[in-house]
């Protein structure tokens, strides 16, 4: 809800504002997932990154770059993790989940930041089981009209 009202006052980074924030919750299972908070799947995304820059530099392409908040060399590492497992045969994820530190830190040297928060992609809407809204709905949905 923070993000939705911070994207709604013009704080946080959208190409679209958001009119009227929202918060909507949602029961999934991670399923296959690309756990990104683990080391087995961090050395999955390491031989993905070689992978990758073999094949950029085969073309003779440029490898792209992460700046601030776009992350476009960490999406193409991970979309090259799952077009290769698709050209392997091998079994496809259903989500990937990770851990992003923005923000401000806690305190001076802290890893723990004020926007800290994990995030998952579902690659396969089957494992999105259902969704909600949280209660109390006017805390989380103070626009939402009953």
């Amino acid at each position: 809800m923070e993000y939705a009202q911070a994207s709604a006052k013009r704080t946080q980074f959208n190409r679209v504002p958001i009119r009227t924030p929202f918060v909507l919750g949602a029961i999934i299972d991670l399923g296959n997932c690309l756990n990104l908070v683990e080391s087995g799947s961090l050395e999955i995304l390491g031989q993905a990154y070689i992978g990758l820059s073999q094949v950029i530099k085969g073309s003779g392409g440029k490898m792209p770059v992460n700046k601030k908040d776009n992350r476009a060399l960490d999406c193409a590492v991970i979309q090259f993790v799952h077009q290769s497992n698709e050209e392997e045969g091998k079994a496809q994820y259903d989500t990937t989940r990770c851990a992003f530190p923005e923000g401000q830190e806690a305190y001076e040297g802290a890893s723990i930041t004020s926007k800290l928060h994990l995030q998952i992609c579902v690659r396969n809407t089957n494992m999105i089981k259902g969704f909600f809204l949280p209660r109390p709905s006017i805390k989380y949905n103070p626009y939402l009209r009953a």
